[in-house]
C-alpha cells in the first residue's frame, strides 16, 4: 500500500523520533541540533531547536511513560532533555567515551537507556537520585569494532547488540538498585556486562538488531544483504538467514513475532512474513512505485562502445539493457531510521515511520493479520 503521510522537513534527516501523543516530532537535520516540530492542523510548525551538541546528533529517542527525550552525538556526549513548562531542559550524561556515540534506546521500562559507540563500548546509564545526576555502566572488551544498533529485550534485563565486526551479541545489563529481581525470566540472576549469547552469521558489518514483542525471536541484518533470525537464544538458538536480491537493510522493526518491515538502501520497505512452521519469508515491497519510462536511447552505452572500438553498430534499445528500477516512491535515497507508532488501546502494532537521507518523515500503515 502507499504511505499515509509524507512529509519533507529538511534536506537531510539522520534519525528521528515521536512524542507519546505523536503531535511532535524530533529529527536531527544532519548537523549538531534536533528540531522539534508540532502538528497544527495540517500545517507542521517549528517549536524548539536543541543546540547542545557539537556534532552530528545521531541517536534520538523518547520516552513514552516519562516524556522524555535521550540524545547522543559524535561528540561523545548525551544529554536527556526534559521539558519544563515551554522549554526544553538538557541534562548532560556522564559516558565516559573516547569515540563518538552512534545509536540510543530506552529501556522498556525507562528506567535505563542504552548507548552504543564507536569506542566498542555499550553505556547503560540509569538515573542516581541521590547525585541528581545520569550515570552509565560501561561493558567493555566485547566488541570488536563500532557498535552500531542497540535493542532492549522486554524484560528490560538483556541487551542485543549489532556491530561493524560482523558479530550480534546479547548481554545481561542488571544493575541492582536499579532493576527488580522480580522479573518472570531468569534474566535477573544474570550480572551486568555477562555476555549470553555471540551470533556470527554475518561476515561483513550487522545492523538493525529487534527483539520480537514476545521477546522469543531476534532478527538483525547484515551488509551483504542478509537478514537473519534467531529463536531461542538465551537456551537452545536455532537460526535462519535470508539471502537478498536487493541492497542491504539498515534497521528493521517487528510489528508482530511473524512480521518484520526491513527499510535501507532500497529506499523502500521490505515486508518478511513467518508461516506457521516458523519459516520465514520475503512478502513484498510496501511502496507501491511507478515504472519510469525507457528511453529511445536506452542503449547509448552500448554505442559509445561501439565507437570506442571503431564500430558503427546500432544496438537497439531492447538489446540486453535492464530497464531502470521503478521510482517515484515516498523516499528518495537511503531510509537509515523506522520508529513504532503506537496507537491507545490497540494491542497490535500495524502503523510506524521511517526517516532518511532525503530529508523525509513518512508514515506507514500494514494491516496486521490477527
Amino acid at each position: 500500500m502507499a504511505a499515509v503521510a509524507v512529509h519533507q522537513f529538511a534536506e537531510c534527516i539522520t534519525c528521528h523520533a515521536w512524542s507519546p501523543d505523536q503531535s511532535m516530532v524530533a529529527f536531527c537535520p544532519n548537523n549538531s541540533e534536533v528540531h522539534i516540530y508540532k502538528l497544527f492542523g495540517e500545517k507542521w510548525e517549528k517549536m524548539h531547536v536543541l543546540s547542545k551538541h557539537d556534532q552530528i546528533v545521531c541517536g534520538i529517542d523518547w520516552s513514552l511513560k516519562s516524556n522524555k527525550l535521550v540524545t547522543v552525538s559524535h561528540d561523545r556526549n548525551s544529554y536527556v532533555w526534559s521539558q519544563e513548562g515551554t522549554e526544553w531542559v538538557p541534562t548532560l550524561v556522564i559516558l565516559r567515551l573516547n569515540r563518538a556515540a552512534l545509536c540510543v534506546q530506552w529501556s522498556p521500562k525507562e528506567n535505563k537507556f542504552a548507548v552504543g559507540s564507536g569506542a566498542k563500548s555499550i553505556c547503560i546509564c540509569y538515573y542516581e537520585q541521590e547525585n541528581n545526576w545520569w550515570v552509565s555502566k560501561l561493558i567493555r572488551k566485547r566488541h570488536e569494532s563500532s557498535v552500531t544498533n542497540v535493542a532492549w529485550h522486554p524484560d528490560n534485563i538483556l541487551l542485543a547488540t549489532t556491530s561493524t565486526d560482523g558479530k550480534c551479541r546479547v548481554f545481561s545489563t542488571y544493575i541492582k538498585g536499579v532493576d527488580s529481581k522480580e522479573s518472570e525470566s531468569s534474566s535477573s540472576d544474570l550480572k551486568f556486562g555477562e555476555q549470553i549469547a555471540q551470533l556470527d552469521l554475518s561476515v561483513t558489518w550487522a545492523f538493525g538488531v529487534r527483539w520480537s514483542p514476545s521477546g522469543s525471536i531476534l532478527a538483525y541484518a547484515g551488509h551483504n544483504s542478509m537478514i537473519h533470525f534467531i529463536d531461542d537464544v538465551k537456551s537452545n538458538p536455532s537460526a535462519q538467514s535470508i539471502p537478498l536480491r536487493d541492497l542491504p537493510l539498515r534497521d528493521l522493526l517487528f510489528l508482530s513475532d511473524r512480521v518484520v518491515v526491513g527499510v535501507g538502501f532500497d529506499c523502500n520497505p521490505m515486508i518478511f512474513t513467518a508461516d506457521d512452521t516458523g519459516l520465514w519469508s520475503f512478502t513484498k515491497f510496501l511502496d507501491q512505485r511507478k515504472a519510469a519510462p525507457s528511453s529511445s536511447r536506452g542503449s547509448q552505452l552500448s554505442e559509445a562502445f561501439g565507437k570506442l572500438y571503431g564500430t558503427s553498430k546500432q544496438v537497439p534499445s531492447n538489446d540486453t539493457v535492464e530497464p531502470s528500477k521503478p521510482r517515484g516512491g515516498a523516499h528518495e535515497n537511503c531510509i537509515t531510521c523506522i520508529v513504532p507508532l503506537w496507537k491507545r488501546g490497540n494491542t497490535t502494532l500495524c502503523r510506524f515511520s521511517t526517516s532518511g537521507l532525503d530529508g523525509k518523515v513518512v508514515i506507514w500503515e500494514l494491516d496486521i493479520p490477527k
